[in-house]
């Protein structure tokens, strides 16, 4: 899939009133469905029931089941509430009448106030001096701004989908969604013998119009592995060092039983 095409990947279709189906499915190796994927799917399927003027500004995921790219995904939307400045959404995902993703969104009408912020962007190599890694998401192009670095750190890696730039803030924001689940920064927490890892919750907000068309620098920082989950959190700067969207995200983190399970 080219990176014309990753507007269409995040494109929903009205099927019935607050209901929406994904368009022709998409095939991996492994035919697992990508969780950043269905996360941004149902962002949009939510805002296609939100008037025109109010942006996501939160978003709020659980991962129930293994989702199959080889199908279709249909999404059910609740309107919860539309007030002064807010509406919330909630979202399920189904394949074949089950429930794969739950979301609970909210959206935002924009507003003028204070633009403040105390964290600073970590200093690394711009993306023009760092290293281009395979692709990994169709339309999306990854660099690591330091590829000596001990992987044992915080994952940090600029981003960006040239063909963002052919959308409105709505899908600004879902592309962030769809790359914000490609690394995780609990490298430095895992043993060898570590056998699997599944997203089990996610969540994201946007304190910034972002714009993923070009530069932005994903860092995440892994806190904790304990009772078979990890916790780690991750910011979105922009070239210019402003906090973009904030995110934190669980998965369940199994070890190798035994010898022949290690590797």
């Amino acid at each position: 899939m080219s990176a014309v095409q990753l507007r269409e990947l995040l494109t929903v279709v009205e099927e019935a009133p607050d209901r929406f189906v994904t368009g022709a499915p998409t095939e991996n190796r492994h035919n697992g469905l990508y969780g950043g994927q269905v996360a941004a799917q149902a962002l949009v399927a939510a805002a296609r029931t939100v008037s025109d003027e109010r942006v996501p500004h939160s978003l709020h995921g659980y991962f129930l089941r293994r989702g199959d790219a080889r199908l279709p995904v249909v999404f059910d939307v609740e309107r919860d509430r539309d007030g002064h400045s807010y509406s919330a959404r909630t979202v399920a995902a189904r394949q074949e009448g089950r429930v794969i993703f739950r979301l609970a969104a909210s959206f935002a009408r924009p507003e003028e106030g204070p633009d403040r912020q105390s964290g600073t962007m970590p200093e690394v190599r711009g993306p023009e001096e760092s290293q281009p890694l395979p692709s990994i998401l169709p339309g999306v192009e990854v660099r690591d701004p330091d590829p000596r670095a001990d992987r044992a750190h915080p994952m940090r890696t600029w981003v960006r989908a040239p063909s963002a730039a052919e959308g409105g803030a709505l899908h600004q924001a879902a592309v962030a969604v769809h790359v914000s689940d490609l690394f995780s920064g609990l490298a430095h927490l895992m043993g060898p013998r570590v056998r699997s890892m599944a997203s089990l919750d996610h969540a994201v907000w946007f304190h910034r119009p972002v714009r993923m068309d070009d530069w932005v620098l994903m860092d995440h920082v892994g806190t904790t592995v304990a009772a078979g989950r990890g916790w780690y959190t991750s910011t979105l700067f922009d070239r210019a060092g402003a906090v973009l969207a904030s995110g934190a995200q669980e998965m369940v983190i199994r070890e190798a039983r035994g010898p022949e399970e290690a590797g």
